[in-house]
């Protein structure tokens, strides 16, 4: 779904790359080519058009938020279908598009490592009077416009190391056959209708705006510009028909918009009353054509969305609305901006009901990004660009910041004296000098070379107790997609890793000899052990620092791409594991004011140490 409004609020950076992201963890082909496929039998009663939709995988859910929660797909069986939102193409990437994306990435490695089979979606939506507006200001078609700018989202996501599996474009073929088709079954079932509406409309937000939700002089409370008048003859989707089916999803299922402030909006929304949406436009030549009528082109909302369904087919397969169905529907989690969550929470599901097919698992809306405490925009001089940011300081420190930082769903900050401060604690000295001096004296003392297993190493340690408590938190974090605390958690580890070997002042004991050493050797194992385990657990947010770690522990690449989260089980390491040369695993970043502290004294140190010249007699 297009991030329309989100756009506008974070500005964004003209990137462009050639070259395209290739995802090395596409799952199995096929797997899922058995499910059943959902007809309206399953949800419409001969009786009654009242009946319930079911989004939950388990009917045994004990009743609590957090039960219904962990039963909605973010945990079921043994899929797990994840989509962010489909960016819009007006203009190229920004931060708050990136952030949902590292957000959806970690959650789609973390099911990896749960051995779930993962479809990860993402995608570009790509119609609408903006799109063709954009082009012609740049003097391009459409057609090149969107080209240029959808490369320039693949090119960033593999900058940010984004494991998609699918991406798909609203421009694509397929997609059009399968909007066309679901056009087309909404319409036999007698829920789209002609009629003129005139009324105010937002361009930015290509969405007719009702009186009393906007601000003085009719301006849209997002992008603070005045609506326009318009009045056109369009077709209209009956969503007021699926007002008591919605109250009914979510009185059912208070686990299906989530977190629950945001539920708390849709029934708001809901409870005030439902009125019907214009699904085309009369006025814009640049979409998909209504399939009763050459005039007028489907509205972007209704097209887009059909793209979480589309993504599913496979290249070589037929387009048809039932094979995507077949090939994974319905989704577990739609990740999306608070934004455009009345478009996922009510639209979506209704146009779901009336073509008779099962509703998303779970629509989750996360907070806007901030910068210094102020909205970011062009105007204001502080846009935060994503590829800039990933140069300077690369993917891990960028992913694992704003997924430690921000609590999921809540809004967030970025500073970027907050961002070094972190990263430097956390990564830099927690982690990364954790593993390197333990290293460092392993080699000195033991040869590289591990003495006895981990398990062994561990016996009566009070420590491997804590590890595996605190691994165990960490998972029951990410489950319920909170990614601050995984993080937090993980760091836990490191902490008291940190404080374990400073405890145990092993570099005291190798020297003692004997049974001292045998000790010290036991608690490098022990320190090591529990990298491995940080190494996993924390690979969901930084894949390229945890690859890093595990190659120094003595494994290959193909090694750590095998895990999962079974592994962060205590006793991985063996004995005679021969572990890599300590290298540092991540740069401390120096901010400003240090990089000119650091190269005034070394301009000092220089000017101090050149030498007078030398009479013939002192030479």
């Amino acid at each position: 779904m297009a991030c329309r409004v989100q756009h506008s609020i974070q500005s964004s950076f003209w990137f462009l790359s050639s070259t395209p992201f290739r995802n090395t963890l596409n799952p199995r082909k096929n797997f899922f080519k058995n499910r059943i496929s959902f007809g309206k039998e399953l949800f419409f009663s001969s009786s009654s058009r009242t009946a319930l939709y079911c989004t939950c995988s388990s009917s045994s859910s004990g009743g609590g938020d957090k039960d219904v929660f962990l039963t909605n797909g973010v945990g079921g069986d043994d899929s797990f279908v994840l989509t962010t939102p489909l960016y819009y193409v007006n203009a190229p990437p920004h931060m708050g598009s990136a952030y949902t994306t590292i957000a959806a990435d970690a959650i789609a490695r973390f099911q990896r490592l749960l051995e779930k089979k993962v479809i990860f979606i993402t995608g570009t939506d790509e119609h609408g009077e903006k799109i063709a507006t954009a082009a012609a200001a740049n003097g391009s078609s459409p057609n090149e416009h969107c080209d240029v700018v959808s490369q320039a989202y693949k090119a960033l996501w593999k900058d940010l190391d984004i494991s998609y599996d699918k991406f798909i474009r609203t421009t694509d073929p397929k997609h059009e056959a399968v909007v066309k088709e679901f056009y087309s079954r909404v319409l036999a079932n007698g829920d789209i209708y002609r009629a003129d509406y005139e009324g105010l409309y937002c361009v930015n937000c290509e969405e007719y705006k009702d009186e009393k939700d906007l601000l003085d002089d009719n301006c849209c409370p997002t992008h603070l510009k005045p609506c326009v008048k318009r009045k056109e003859d369009n077709y209209f989707f009956a969503l007021s028909k699926y007002q008591q089916q919605l109250e009914e999803v979510l009185k059912q299922n208070s686990g299906f918009v989530q977190p629950s402030y945001r539920l708390n909006e849709v029934q708001g929304w809901i409870k005030n009353g439902l009125k019907d949406f214009s699904i085309s436009r009369a006025s814009v030549d640049w979409g998909i054509a209504v399939p009763n009528d050459s005039k007028q082109t489907i509205y972007v909302w209704f097209d887009a969305l059909l793209g979480y369904v589309s993504a599913l087919l496979e290249d070589s397969e037929l387009a048809s609305l039932d094979t995507a169905i077949s090939s994974g529907w319905p989704a577990s989690l739609h990740l999306i901006g608070k934004d455009i969550l009345r478009f996922h929470a009510v639209y979506w599901p209704a146009m779901l009901m009336s073509a008779g097919i099962g509703l998303p698992k779970m629509v989750f809306g996360h907070g806007f990004l901030t910068k210094d405490g102020m909205k970011m925009g062009k105007s204001l001089g502080n846009t935060l660009e994503p590829t800039d940011l990933v140069q300077r300081f690369g993917p891990d420190a960028v992913r694992y910041f704003f997924l430690r930082e921000v609590e999921f769903g809540n809004d967030g900050d970025y500073s970027e004296e907050r961002f070094i401060r972190m990263i430097n604690a956390n990564l830099a000295n927690t982690i990364g000098n954790l593993l390197n001096r333990t290293l460092g004296l392993l080699k000195k003392n033991c040869q590289s070379t591990l003495a006895v297993d981990s398990d062994v190493a561990a016996e009566g340690n009070e420590f491997k107790a804590a590890v595996e408590k605190l691994v165990e938190k960490a998972r029951v974090h990410y489950q319920n997609l909170e990614l601050s605390a995984a993080c937090e958690t993980v760091l836990e580890i490191g902490n008291a890793g940190n404080l374990y070997i400073d405890g145990q002042a092993p570099w005291t004991l190798f020297k003692q000899g004997g049974t001292a050493f045998e000790t010290a050797a036991k608690d490098l194992v022990v320190v090591l052990e529990a990298m491995r385990i940080i190494s996993i657990a924390l690979s969901p947010i930084t894949p390229g620092l945890s690859l890093r770690i595990y190659s120094q522990l003595g494994y290959s690449k193909e090694q750590f791409n095998a895990v999962s989260w079974s592994d962060t089980k205590w006793g991985g390491l063996k004995a005679g594991q021969v572990m890599a040369q300590a290298t540092p695993i991540f740069a401390r970043i120096e901010d400003g004011t240090e990089a000119e502290t650091k190269s005034a004294a070394t301009k000092k140190v220089k000017k101090e140490k050149t030498p007078k010249s030398k009479s013939p007699v002192e030479a």
